[in-house]
């Protein structure tokens, strides 16, 4: 049945981003089914926001369509399989032909003209999603792993079933001691060179026999340098591979690149990356530390306001080299936990939207609808669907995040330092990954406090400052709003519907 489920949700959203000859290309990360176009005009963006299974759409380098963690992972296949049959078939009847008024149309245009605006694809934005691109498809099993090791540390620390530990122990780091591997296989592929080549260079740093070797005086380490000593590597490889395929012959392409592309990159790798990237990851773990014990309360205050603007901007992802270096070093990320707060407050901001428009059904709609998901830490259905398109309340939200930010790092900076074995979760799903030296009791009560704070700030910020009179006016109406009775508590609402009200609202109507 879950199988039918997901091929229905695939089948209605195909017609709508333009049938099988409209897509390009197909992938997915965490939460979003990820589209390359070749016609953007032909993606009718209100029908498919409008579909139950879609928390909202996010436009940047490819289409993306959020459908929530695990759903997006079973919807893909099936929505790759129909594009498959639908190129192979004979061409369909057209679907739907929904008509768009004229303020529809408007709507539309300015929100393409506005997601052009906000892209500003720079080279540097660009480099960063590419460097995002490299970890992401990581990410489930760096959670898996994660997972496994706490449950492991738990057994550990209740004293139960010990025989099961050292088993637990292995599935939990075997990834892990690995993942420069991986890391050097992704960087490859995303810069353009053989993914295998990468990898392999990428697995000199966690070789053993490393530890035969000095460079810059030093004996060096496996692991040495980590995923960033990895991603140099692959980088590296990339290019040298790009070289020799420009001057190599044809004929002795298959045995010489190969070999001078491993080759000298190996020797660079070893004689410089793995020494350099190794002190860069040390002083990434020592200011992290350094940072959040002298100014825990600020810094987090910091981190947690301006992380909704990263996930606007779907920068948040070039945090993740930081984050994996910080779990190799000490086995789990600081910061996870500070940054997990703005999703707080962006729940906080939305329940007191929920509260402030009572009679605008369909954003009260889209709430209801995405409230579960952003408990759980998914946070762009309330993001686009919300918070974005009000204007005010985004910025309430980010007051919320502030707040359960600067608490969390106020005990970090008391000396209760925490994070998370694992990224990728947030909200109530990073529970199972909380770890730190205070024990699990303090670690959850620190962290659950910081979500209530979030939740309490970014509320009440938002239901007393989130409104301008204009706005309630504005917003506070439905399609019902002419029929609605005069003696009605709220402020009278307009004959018709305002155009901009339906704007912000992307599912569940």
């Amino acid at each position: 049945m879950s199988t039918d489920k997901n091929r229905a949700t695939a089948a209605a959203i195909l017609p709508l981003v333009g049938g099988p000859d409209n897509i390009v290309s197909i992938a997915h990360c965490m939460t979003r089914l990820r589209i390359t176009l070749r016609d953007r005009s032909l993606v009718q963006d209100e029908a498919l926001k409008a579909l139950p299974a879609v928390m909202g759409v996010v436009e940047d380098d490819t289409y993306q369509i959020v459908l929530g963690p695990g759903t997006v992972a079973r919807v893909t296949p099936e929505f790759e399989a129909l594009v498959a049959e639908g190129r192979s078939a004979a061409p369909a009847a057209p679907a739907d032909t929904h008509a768009v008024t004229a303020d529809e149309l408007a709507a539309q245009g300015a929100a393409i003209k506005n997601a052009q605006k906000a892209k500003n694809s720079t080279p540097f934005k660009l480099f960063l999603r590419r460097i995002a691109n490299i970890f992401v498809p990581l990410i489930p099993a760096l959670i898996g792993c994660g997972i496994i090791a706490g449950l492991g540390g738990f057994l550990t620390n209740m004293h139960w079933v010990p025989a099961a530990v050292p088993a637990l122990a292995a599935m939990a780091s075997g990834f892990m001691s690995l993942i420069a591997v991986f890391v050097g296989y992704n960087t490859a592929k995303e810069f353009g060179g053989t993914a295998i080549l990468g990898g392999a260079v990428a697995a000199i740093i966690v070789f053993p026999g490393v530890a035969k070797i000095d460079a810059f005086g030093q004996q060096l380490s496996p692991g040495q340098g980590g995923v960033l000593g990895a991603l140099a590597a692959a980088l590296l490889a990339v290019q040298v591979e790009k070289w020799c395929r420009k001057w190599v012959p044809e004929a002795l392409d298959v045995l010489v690149t190969p070999t001078l592309t491993v080759l000298i990159s190996g020797l660079v790798t070893l004689f410089g990356l793995m020494f350099v990237a190794g002190e860069v990851s040390s002083a990434i773990g020592t200011f992290a530390t350094w940072l959040l014990a002298t100014g825990g309360a600020f810094a987090g205050l910091v981190l947690g306001g301006l992380f909704l603007p990263l996930v606007m901007l779907g920068l948040h992802q070039a945090l993740i080299p930081i984050h994996t270096t910080l779990i190799e070093q000490t086995g789990y990320t600081v910061l996870l936990p500070i940054l997990a707060m703005a999703g707080a407050g962006q729940v906080g901001a939305a329940i007191a939207v929920y509260y402030k428009l009572p009679r605008n059904r369909s954003i009260r709609a889209t709430i209801k609808s995405a409230l579960p998901a952003g408990f759980l830490g998914v946070g762009e259905p309330l993001i686009y669907g919300v918070s974005l398109p009000l204007g005010r309340p985004f910025i309430t939200a980010c007051i919320g995040g502030a707040a359960g930010g600067a608490f969390v790092g106020l005990f970090n900076q008391l000396g209760t330092a925490f994070g998370s074995t694992a990224i990728g979760p947030s909200g109530w799903a990073l529970f199972p990954l909380l770890d730190g030296k205070s024990g699990m009791g303090m670690t959850i009560a620190i962290y659950a406090g910081g979500l209530a704070v979030g939740y309490l700030v970014g509320f009440a910020a938002t239901y007393f400052f989130g409104f301008t009179r204009q706005m309630l006016t504005e917003f506070n109406t439905g399609p019902d709003a002419d029929t609605a009775p005069e003696a009605a508590p709220t402020p009278p609402a307009a004959t018709e519907p305002a155009p901009d009200a339906a704007a912000p609202v992307p599912v569940g109507r």
